[in-house]
């Protein structure tokens, strides 16, 4: 657990627990909605329970941070350790960032990338890389100052 003061206000940065599946479905709602998933594009209920339970099964690669201010999430952050074909190590895929509009530019989002960094080298992680739209640039602006870009550009099908 990481606490900070922002401002006049503590955030406390944590793991989960089971009784914050509510808040926290609430927060992954909107960062889904954010990413266009709503409506008839939304996840599936499916999707959303089992991405929850995964975070709290000691064989699942995935892991879960959630940012509390005054009793209630204001962010999550959610990543996956993988194996990698150049390195000895993991690596940690950081797939999920979102803060509730009233955390953006307070810090928030930067504490959870942080915490995410220390989980990742506590479990001699060797790098932490993540992905965003090319619309998000209010999140850029902390991502350049948090991490470096690889220069890479992403690929995908849908099978």
């Amino acid at each position: 657990m990481q606490a900070c003061n922002v401002g006049d206000d503590q955030i406390v940065i944590r793991k989960p627990d089971p009784a914050d599946f509510e808040t926290w479905r609430a927060l992954w709602n909107r960062y889904n909605e954010f990413y266009g998933r709503f409506g008839d594009t939304a996840l599936p209920e499916e999707i959303t329970r089992t991405t929850w339970s995964r975070f709290f099964d000691p064989y699942e690669p995935m892991h879960a941070f959630v940012a509390e201010q005054a009793g209630q999430l204001v962010g999550l952050a959610h990543c996956l350790f993988h194996r990698s074909t150049i390195q000895l190590h993991p690596n940690c895929y950081l797939q999920d960032v979102f803060t509730l509009e009233s955390g953006r530019g307070r810090g928030v989002a930067r504490l959870l990338i942080e915490q995410v960094y220390a989980y990742a080298n506590s479990h001699q992680i060797g790098r932490v890389y993540w992905q965003t739209h090319e619309a998000n640039t209010s999140a850029m602006r902390l991502y350049d100052k948090v991490a470096e870009k690889s220069g890479f550009v992403v690929y995908r099908k849908l099978l």
